[in-house]
């Protein structure tokens, strides 16, 4: 198999090294404007078996479509764009063809794990869900300026595997953020650190966290309660909660998401290239995307908002 990959960003060099390594790819076409990387050969990507998008968000749905016309099976970091209009458009574009979104939680371990608990009856009946999203330091300001927001740019995973988990819609978003660092997220009209209030279709709660300024590392949770147990994801395999005495000792933080999410990355990748159907579609993103438009719109007017307010 012959594949094209758009983009050596961090995650995109990372993909380079997962699509060399895999048994199915025979030759790995890049193509970035300034980054170079060991693995494949420079060249047109389009002419491959299957495309790899890594490039960043406002050039997504362009190539998206360019992919889709000429027939050929497209893989995609989320999101698909940077507005609801840009991604219905290239939705309406995929028609007739296999478009996979990087959505990765999907993918851990933990979080299919937790799905598969909840859908087995193990957990009882689900009464709430606790999600977090923390960064070790905030990207650059320049980044933050073209993100979108905290919450399409960052929580649109927080609302992605919300779903995907519990198998149910959000309907309704009540959400707050602050500002307690650099001066360029107000300055970009963004808040460094968020909360949130979901309620799902039917009336379970949700409340989500997130900081660009976790002292704590790279920081991604999901809590799911039950009227049987409660299970967590994300806790940090590589120390223990407690010291051999007994007394609290803290975690080994995860130091980036690479690092968090290494396996998740590969099999995500394993599944677009060994499936004949996507395992997260540009609809799912769309939905996550309604999501966090409902969030933006709730910080701003500091109000509830139904998400079917934001649907078009």
């Amino acid at each position: 198999m012959r594949v094209g990959l758009l983009g050596l960003g961090r995650i995109g060099a990372f993909h380079a090294a997962t699509l060399a390594a895999h048994p199915l790819v025979d030759e790995l076409i890049v193509a970035d404007p300034v980054r170079t990387s060991p693995y494949g050969r420079p060249g047109d990507p389009f002419e491959s078996d299957a495309v790899v998008i890594a490039t960043p968000t406002g050039t997504h749905a362009e190539l998206i479509v360019k992919a889709c016309e000429k027939g050929v099976p497209v893989f995609c970091e989320k999101p698909v764009a940077g507005t609801v209009d840009e991604t219905v458009k290239a939705l309406e574009a995929s028609a007739g063809n296999r478009v996979q979104i990087g959505f990765q939680r999907r993918f851990d371990p933990g979080y299919v794990a937790a799905a598969g608990a909840l859908r087995a009856g193990e957990l009882g009946e689900l009464h709430r869900v606790h999600l977090i999203t923390a960064d070790p330091a905030p990207p650059p300001a320049a980044y933050i300026a073209t993100s979108g927001g905290i919450f399409r740019d960052c929580h649109i995973h927080d609302f992605d595997i919300l779903r995907w988990v519990t198998g149910r819609e959000v309907v309704s978003v009540y959400a707050t953020g602050a500002n307690r660092g650099a001066a360029f997220f107000a300055e970009a009209g963004d808040v460094d650190n968020s909360a949130a209030l979901l309620t799902l279709d039917d009336g379970t709660l949700a409340t989500l966290q997130g900081s660009r300024y976790n002292g704590g590392g790279y920081d991604v949770r999901m809590e799911l309660a039950g009227t049987r147990r409660t299970q967590a994801v994300g806790l940090s395999p590589r120390a223990p909660l407690h010291s051999a005495e007994g007394t609290p000792s803290p975690q080994d933080p995860w130091p980036d998401f690479v690092t968090r999410f290494e396996t998740a990355y590969r099999d995500e990748i394993d599944a677009f290239l060994t499936s004949d159907k996507s395992l997260c579609t540009i609809e799912d993103a769309l939905e996550a995307l309604y999501v966090a438009e409902a969030a933006d719109l709730s910080l701003r007017e500091r109000r509830t908002v139904e998400v079917a307010e934001v649907r078009r």
